[in-house]
Order: structure tokens, then sequence, then C-alpha cells
């Protein structure tokens, strides 16, 4: 079922008399996987609302998330939390779309300054699990009317209501960009480099370090954003606080953090990867699990392994949970996700308030139902 509008949408929820797999362009198979007939929303595409002078944007929940970047690039404007295609990693096809991007909360390499997908979320439209439309939030930055329900649908999976309408803050897109790169170094020294370049007072949008399997040989790297001779300066800066980095700009700077962003690296090879927070300071200590990405200053730890058994679930959630940190299985075959705790196992009582905030939103339980068990 692929409806067209919101009206439409809400009907076929409230028509469904089993389970539904709610998907949006079906880029980012990620989690259980969800038995049902599927109902997508990419059939809700178009910009409802853009208004560049109040940095607002209000889009159909459907609409390809390349077409957004187009309509926002014509004014000089992005979306700041610049957000991962998952189509090499996953190997999937298809139009990734604004709702899924939502509805995963996804985010790249920029949020380390600027912050994630919720964070620029201002307002909701969706439809319950019992065919109601709901509207949270506003389509300006001024109206924050029910803003906790807002962000509560980032990252919710589908699981609580299926998005139609999305409304962001934007921001001017930089005049320029440039990159410090350094090679050879050891996870650990490459942590400690992105670590003193986030605690300059120069403005780093970007903090990763790539091992040397992932690369030709150990990648760390530093970005810088903004006016051209802001940029000019701060690269000169940096570069005397971290001796042995060249400079690196424009064109072949944004290549490098698409390989970050996108995991590249990982894309079309066997195993299983999984996404780790931690620590910045503690993302080394993971290194010996499996091939290692680092992003976020050394917090966002992706990792390449075998999957063989449980993917190392049993082995990386044992070590990940001594440093407080969490894991989450982004790539395995579909008979491994339906075996392994995907997502990281909650607490007891955030299971009870979980399991709460469903049965509200989708008393039947027809919404993507397990993806996040």
């Amino acid at each position: 079922m692929t409806p067209e509008t919101e009206a439409d949408l809400a009907e076929a929820v409230c028509a469904a008399t089993g389970p539904l797999r709610i998907i949006g362009g079906g880029t980012r198979p990620i989690g259980k996987p969800v038995a049902g007939e599927v109902l997508s929303a990419a059939g809700l595409s178009g910009v409802s609302l853009y208004e560049p002078g109040a940095l607002t944007l209000v889009v159909q929940a459907g609409t390809p998330f390349a077409e957004v970047e187009a309509v926002l690039a014509a004014e000089g404007q992005r979306l700041p939390f610049e957000p991962m295609d998952h189509r090499a990693l996953l190997g999937t096809s298809g139009a990734p779309t604004i709702g899924g991007v939502v509805a995963a909360n996804v985010s790249g390499p920029r949020r380390v300054q600027g912050g994630a997908c919720r964070d620029y979320l201002i307002g909701v439209r969706f439809v319950d699990g019992t065919g109601a439309v709901v509207k949270n939030g506003g389509r300006v930055m001024k109206n924050v009317t029910g803003y906790d329900l807002v962000k509560l649908m980032a990252g919710s999976w589908g699981s609580l209501g299926v998005l139609s309408e999305v409304s962001f803050k934007v921001l001017a897109a930089p005049g320029a960009e440039a990159s410090l790169v350094a090679r050879g170094l050891s996870a650990e020294q490459g942590v400690a480099a992105l670590s003193a370049g986030l605690g300059s007072p120069f403005d780093v949008s970007g903090a990763a370090h790539l091992d040397a399997r992932s690369s030709d040989e150990a990648r760390t790297q530093v970005r810088i954003e903004g006016l051209a001779g802001s940029v000019a300066y701060r690269a000169g800066r940096l570069a005397e606080l971290l001796p042995g980095f060249e400079v690196v700009e424009g064109a072949q700077s944004a290549a490098l953090w698409q390989e970050v962003r996108d995991v590249t690296p990982f894309a079309g090879r066997d195993g299983a990867v999984w996404r780790i927070s931690v620590k910045p300071s503690d993302g080394p200590l993971l290194a010996g699990l499996g091939e290692a990405i680092f992003d976020w200053g050394g917090g966002l730890v992706w990792l390449l392994v075998p999957e063989e058994g449980d993917c190392g679930a049993a082995a990386i959630r044992a070590r990940v949970a001594e440093l407080g940190g969490h894991a989450t299985l982004v790539r395995a075959s579909e008979a491994a996700r339906a075996a392994v705790a995907v997502f990281p196992p909650e607490p007891a009582p955030v299971a009870a308030l979980t399991a709460g905030l469903r049965a509200k939103f989708d008393p039947r339980g027809i919404l993507n139902p397990g993806i996040m068990g």
C-alpha cells in the first residue's frame, strides 16, 4: 500500500486487520524483520512550506531526501545533521525519504558539533495505530508546543505512528570546508588527536579515525567549515596544534567525509556491522573486537565482525556494557537479525515506559511489531 494523501494513510491504518510493515523508501532494513503487509509513506511527497528567511521547512514524509537537499541548496541552505545514506552499507536500492531519516533519527559526522536529526525537528504530523491523525509541534521555531512528542517520534522506527509530514529548522550552508588529515596513527593516537581538535576553539565539525584495515593506511581527519577566510585561518591554526596533519580542501575534503558518513569501507564486504556508542576516550578499547571506524571523536564506533553465530553479540555487548555504552546490530542477514537482539536491551523501568507508550500510540500492536525487540 502506498497512499498519496494523509487521509488515505489514516484510512489504510484504520482498516488494517493485521500487522503492517512501515517503510519510507525501504533503504534502511534495520531492526528485527517485520512480517506484515507493507505500508509505504513514499506516496506522500512534496514540500508543503519553505521559508528561507525564517529558516523553516515543512515537507511531506515520503519526499526523497535528495529532493529536500536540492530545494535547500538552491537557497544556500541545508539540514545541518548530515544524515547517512545506508544504501551502500546495506546493499539496498531505492530513494531514502525524509520520513525515514526522522524515523531512524539518522545523524552523520556533523552531529559532534551541531546535534542530531531530532534537534532540528520542530513539528510532526503522523497517523497512530488507531488511524487517528496526530499533529504535534509547529511549522515555525517559535511554536514549540508538544516539543517532547516531536522528539519522541525521531528514532521510533515506525513503531508509534506513520509519519506524514515533518517540519525542520534549517541553516545556511557554509561557503568553504577543509580537513586536516594524518596517516599511520594508531587508534589511541588518532582519537587523542581528535580530542585535541574538538577541544580547540576552532569549531571542528567532524572528527574521525579509520583504522588501517578500512583505508590504504590508518587515516585520522578533522573538518572545519564556514566562510572561506575563516576556514583558511582556522586550518592554519589547527595545523599548528596537530603537527603532521596536512590540509585538504573542497571536493577532496567532502569525499573523505562522505566515506565516513556512509561507512563505505564496509560496503560490499562480508560480515556483520555494529554501531556502538561509548565515551570518546573509550572508543579505542573496542578496536580489538573487529575492524573499526571511529566517528564523533571516537564516541561512535562502527565495527565489522564475522557473521558467525550471534555476530559477536555476546562479546561486544559485554565489553560495551563495561564501558557504559550501547551497541546496535546494523547489518546482518535476516536470519541473524531475527535471532539476535538488534537494539540494546532496555533496563526494566525503561522497558515498562516503552511498552506503555506503544500501548498508547498503537493499542492494536500493528505498527512494525517487534522491530525493536
